[in-house]
């Protein structure tokens, strides 16, 4: 039986950075007729977890809320009308809770777990039965922890509109975890990959992991063009995966291919560019911006994981529940490779 109270990480606002993470004791809440108990073994963090308490998040936020919207634990208890689980269920969080199937809509982008609804940096949560995806078989709970946020995301940037085929070629930036999850999924369908990096260290993971090319972007300025000659026919380049905003946006424009796909999901170089929208009918090219991905495409993307056997890649560095805000100036410190998990007892 489930305890009568949790610990769990609130961020109660942003006027003070990550001074508004509180580590407090709550009830655990009631499960309705719908919903299901989850005890939660492990939480991950994302860039937008980071940013919430430091005020710079663009979407809908709430406060005080839970923290963090990745997690993944097992089914305890279920509510009378459940059908889609049982007691002992691994499971795993769906970002935008009412994202189902289909385009996201604007009710469900009010939906974020950890940003208007209270998210995994807890014991114990209550969730509604649909809010939930079966964990991949082949991952524990601190590599299932990682799919939430980054994985989907970067499933729905090359399936979500133009789907990438075997043999077309794929850029990613960095090695943050939409990023490495991008290359992976790329990797397992066939494409080739092209990946941006600032060091010889991060070039030879990326190497391992796949990654067909690596270019050093502190060392070649100008590697959209560079990126762009290693292609078929120096065509360009199918799809893009952008998570610099203004500090690559327009190198992703001189690398795309005609009729590519440049999709946007990150700001991590600022949102103020200087690239303008009539750049895409210059380049003949679709740029795209997504806010994670639907269930549909979250369960397809499990099944992927299973068929191909891929494993996320998580950070060396484990954190304990009780020490989640180091986490956070960890990643913030951009000190770690992969994803950053926190283990939660």
């Amino acid at each position: 039986m489930a305890p009568s109270r949790t610990k769990q990480w609130f961020v109660t606002g942003t006027e003070n950075g990550f001074d508004n993470l509180e580590f407090l004791d709550a009830y655990v809440p009631q499960v309705g007729e719908n919903e299901v108990l989850v005890k939660l073994y492990a939480a991950s963090l994302n860039y937008r977890d980071l940013v919430i308490p430091m005020g710079q998040y663009p979407f809908a936020t709430s406060f005080p809320i839970v923290a963090a919207s990745d997690g993944a634990g097992e089914v305890v208890e279920v509510g009378p009308k459940v059908s889609k689980w049982k007691k002992g269920d691994r499971v795993v969080t769906l970002f935008n809770q009412g994202h189902q199937y289909g385009p996201i809509d604007a009710a469900a982008a009010v939906t974020g777990l950890g940003g208007v609804l209270d998210g995994t940096l807890r014991q114990y949560g209550v969730f509604n039965e649909t809010g939930l995806v079966r964990a991949p078989k082949n991952l524990d709970y601190l590599e299932a922890s990682t799919l939430t946020c980054a994985a989907l995301t970067s499933w729905n940037a090359l399936y979500g509109l133009k789907q990438l085929k075997p043999g077309e070629t794929v850029l990613v930036q960095g090695t943050g975890g939409v990023s490495i999850f991008a290359l992976q999924f790329a990797k397992a369908a066939g494409a080739t990959v092209i990946a941006t990096t600032s060091s010889q260290e991060k070039a030879d993971t990326l190497k391992k992991l796949g990654a067909d090319h690596v270019i050093n972007y502190k060392e070649d300025p100008n590697w959209g063009e560079t990126a762009k000659k290693l292609t078929r026919n120096e065509e360009g380049v199918d799809h893009i995966i952008e998570v610099g905003g203004a500090g690559t946006l327009n190198q992703s424009l001189n690398a795309i291919k005609f009729e590519g796909v440049i999709t946007i999901i990150g700001f991590l170089g600022g949102v103020n560019t200087h690239a303008s929208i009539m750049e895409c009918l210059k380049h003949i090219c679709t740029t795209r911006g997504v806010y994670v991905g639907s269930k549909e495409q979250m369960e397809d993307m499990v099944a992927a994981i299973e068929a191909n056997d891929i494993h996320p890649v998580v950070d060396q560095k484990i954190f304990d529940f009780e020490k989640a805000r180091d986490a956070y100036e960890y990643m913030w410190a951009k000190s770690h490779f992969g994803k950053v998990v926190i283990k939660i007892e």
